[in-house]
């Protein structure tokens, strides 16, 4: 830790130190100690979040441009931070800490020092420096300032907790339509500043077991990047994360775009093993707040339907629009099990599976979801086009399959939705052959 002379000490203008620690508004102790350093100054929140900037002075660095631009610090420097211990430093000692410029990432050398209120980092105060070093005077000021900037961070995060807080109490009346007039619900909206979007669908990430719920909690800090420009609200559950996703008036289909969008950078992230550990469903995209609870509804629907399948990755669609006969799964397994129905061709292609080792059920679901397609077919099942031809030769011998005769193939692929994904169904099947 640095000792200062008493010399240093009264050097600095004690009225200026008053006023910042008189001031109320973070705002304005920014402009205050940026005035008194005469260096750029930038304020965050302990996730690295822009509270406050100087606005006296516009010779910031590329990062802190990036900064005030997208109200966050980058990514790529806040792990270059992390990697080389900084956050940690700040964490561990009172005292500023001068880094060193990165110039590969545009980054000019600065002074940090953590804020802390009630012995917890609020945030971080950043001076850049650019030639002209600050001195030991200069890291005494801050040092005496800084719990009262902690102060205001935590001040500024309770106010901005309780605008938070009925924004989402707003959301969730609208998601469960319990309001009155749409003409009232856009004031009240307007009151807690929530701006509604002009074209929107509803996202929902549920888990597969409780033990994953965690995932949900990364999930948040996903979605915290990805709306710095894409815009989005969220609201969580215990197992769930609700997304309401925005899209651009004059696109149609914008938000589910968006939504696909999203998706992907969540695989990417989290990595296609866990990922699959996700239940995930978009509803229909809508431009009426009052049908924003339908497309809730919808994407909890898909959620419902992978829960009773247990879909193969990749193999049902995550968006209501596109679900198609997976919607009628569940009504089907009802029916067909109370009835005791079981289809004669399939349970022949089934026991030539069991006694020979084939893989005649995938080939023929494979086959009639791509229709008929043989080389499409043979690609997705990696096995050469004479095998395929070879294989449903065997499949027409065995069966009274007519692949010319669309209805029965509806039939057949519906079937095999269930075979091949819901265990219970297959067992059924199984159980017939036994017996």
């Amino acid at each position: 830790m640095k000792t200062f002379s008493l010399l240093r000490k009264v050097r600095i203008p004690m009225e200026v130190k008053d006023r910042i620690l008189q001031a109320e508004d973070i705002h304005k102790a920014t402009e205050l100690l940026s005035s008194r350093l005469g260096k750029p100054v930038i304020i965050e929140n302990k996730n690295f979040e822009l509270i406050a900037y100087s606005s006296t002075h516009d010779d910031f660095d590329q990062t802190q441009q990036k900064t005030i631009l997208s109200k966050k610090c980058p990514i790529f420097i806040i792990d270059r931070l992390k990697k080389e211990g900084i956050v940690q430093r700040l964490e561990m000692q009172p005292d500023p800490i001068r880094v060193h410029p990165m110039e590969e990432l545009g980054f000019q050398q600065r002074v940090v020092v953590a804020a802390r209120h009630l012995n917890h980092t609020m945030g971080y105060v950043w001076v850049q420096e650019a030639d002209q070093l600050l001195d030991d005077a200069d890291f005494q000021f801050l040092e005496d300032i800084t719990n009262h900037i902690g102060r205001l961070i935590y001040d500024q995060f309770m106010r901005d907790n309780a605008k938070e807080g009925r924004k989402e109490e707003l959301l969730w009346q609208l998601l469960q339509h319990e309001y009155g007039s749409e003409s009232q619900f856009r004031h009240e909206a307007a009151l807690a500043k929530l701006n509604l979007a002009d074209r929107f669908s509803v996202v929902v990430f549920s888990v597969t077991a409780p033990q994953y719920k965690s995932m949900l909690d990364d999930l948040l800090q996903t979605v915290h990047r990805f709306r710095i420009t894409r815009p989005m609200y969220v609201l969580k559950t215990e197992f769930q994360l609700i997304l309401l996703v925005e899209g651009k008036a004059s696109d149609r289909f914008s938000s589910r775009s968006t939504a696909r969008d999203f998706i992907e950078e969540v695989k990417k992230e989290t990595g296609e093993e866990a990922f699959y550990h996700f239940l995930i469903g978009v509803g229909k995209e809508y431009t009426t707040l009052s049908l924003m609870r339908k497309s809730f509804l919808e994407a909890l629907e898909v959620i419902e339907t992978a829960n009773f399948i247990n879909p193969r990755p990749e193999t049902m669609p995550r968006e209501f629009a596109t679900l198609g006969l997976y919607r009628y799964l569940a009504a089907l397994y009802e029916k067909n099990s109370s009835e005791d129905y079981y289809s004669e061709d399939l349970l022949a292609l089934m026991k030539n599976d069991m006694d020979k080792q084939t893989e005649l059920l995938l080939t023929l679901e494979t086959y009639l979801a791509n229709n008929g397609k043989g080389k499409q077919t043979a690609g997705e099942l990696f096995i050469h086009p004479n095998t395929l031809n070879y294989r449903i030769k065997q499949i027409q011998e065995m069966t009274t399959i007519d692949f010319q005769d669309f209805n029965m193939k509806a039939y057949l692929y519906t079937e095999l939705l269930l075979l091949n994904n819901v265990e219970h169904y297959y067992k059924r099947y199984q159980s017939a052959l036994r017996s």
